[in-house]
């Protein structure tokens, strides 16, 4: 997400809510997706291809400018609207503060207040990087946002900004995403798989990828749902979804090569190191494992098997394993 025109308005505030809208049984349900080359709107357009799908970016509609929502909003009529658009440049974003902020705080409540108003559910994604990783356990919903950096910052402040702005939203909170589509820790791993010999890898920070096939897989089981129930209901609020299971970057990459290697390809030594081997601007969480018991109990959504999600994500990146091909 890019620089544009600046937006005010107080956070949290918006034109008077509309009643919920419902589509009516065998009509197709019209999206408003924010964001369209991005990992998760590339697998949420391919997810609910055969509805009526609108998937838009800067400049037909930028989060920096709330004039730009309103007349995407207003174009498309949606009945769901997903923000699948947000400042992530983790360690950028020490340096840029205020258009993280501008972005994923209050871009993403001026976009909840539009679909409030036009009496839409709203689904927004967050990340596990609102907590600093020091709890030893998984992290439930209820426990207090502790970000360490001006990102987790910003996308904390954007969860309450957005839940204020409008009553039938939800925030789905996800880690290490991952896909065919877009730059990311599978596709940077192939990359220098294929140009060294060895490999160094972070083992002391905890969590668990998640495919954004999978993401879009359970926005699209939420929707029905969404669409038909009233604010107060238990469908909306914060959620976790992650894959499983738990590991770390260097467990993530030893599945990564392994697979790679079933597929034929030369894959470098691997090697651990720790956190302090590898400084970065930004602070990481340690241990931002999320629990994701509530989405299973409230929507039936349980995390995805990551290592079976890799395998389709390499299918389309690599090829099928060479024992499938033959």
């Amino acid at each position: 997400m890019g620089p544009g025109p600046g937006g005010g308005g107080a956070v949290g505030q918006g034109p008077a809510r509309a009643a919920p809208r419902r589509s009516q049984p065998g009509l197709l349900m019209r999206v408003l997706i924010a964001g369209r080359q991005g990992q998760v709107a590339q697998a949420l357009l391919r997810r609910l291809d055969g509805h009526a799908v609108t998937a838009l970016e800067p400049p037909e509609l930028d989060l920096t400018d709330p004039a730009s929502i309103a007349a995407a909003m207003e174009a498309a009529r949606p009945e769901l609207v997903v923000n699948a658009a947000a400042y992530t440049a983790v360690d950028r974003a020490e340096d840029q503060e205020a258009l993280a902020f501008a972005v994923n705080r209050d871009g993403a409540a001026h976009l909840a207040a539009a679909a409030a108003a036009m009496g839409a559910p709203f689904v927004h994604f967050s990340t596990d990087y609102v907590f600093d990783g020091r709890k030893g356990a998984p992290y439930v919903e209820t426990d207090a946002p502790s970000p360490l950096g001006v990102y987790g910052r910003s996308k904390a402040e954007g969860e309450a900004a957005v839940l204020a702005a409008h009553p039938r939203s939800v925030v789905l909170r996800t880690a290490w995403v991952c896909s065919a589509d877009g730059a990311n820790f599978v596709k940077t791993m192939l990359r220098l798989a294929a140009e060294r010999e060895e490999l160094r890898v972070v083992a002391d920070q905890h969590g668990a990828p998640s495919f954004a096939a999978d993401l879009a897989d359970a926005v699209a089981v939420m929707a029905p749902r969404l669409l038909a129930a009233p604010a107060g209901d238990a469908a909306f609020g914060l959620f976790h979804l992650t894959g499983s299971p738990h590991t770390t970057w260097h467990g993530f990459t030893a599945e990564i090569l392994a697979q790679a290697a079933r597929r034929g390809m030369r894959v470098p030594r691997l090697a651990a190191i720790a956190t302090t081997d590898y400084p970065t601007r930004a602070m990481r969480p340690a241990d931002a494992r999320l629990d994701c018991g509530r989405i299973a109990d409230i929507h039936g959504i349980s995390p995805a098997d990551w290592r079976l999600s890799l395998a389709q994500c390499l299918d389309r990146l690599v090829g099928p394993a060479k024992e499938l091909a033959e």
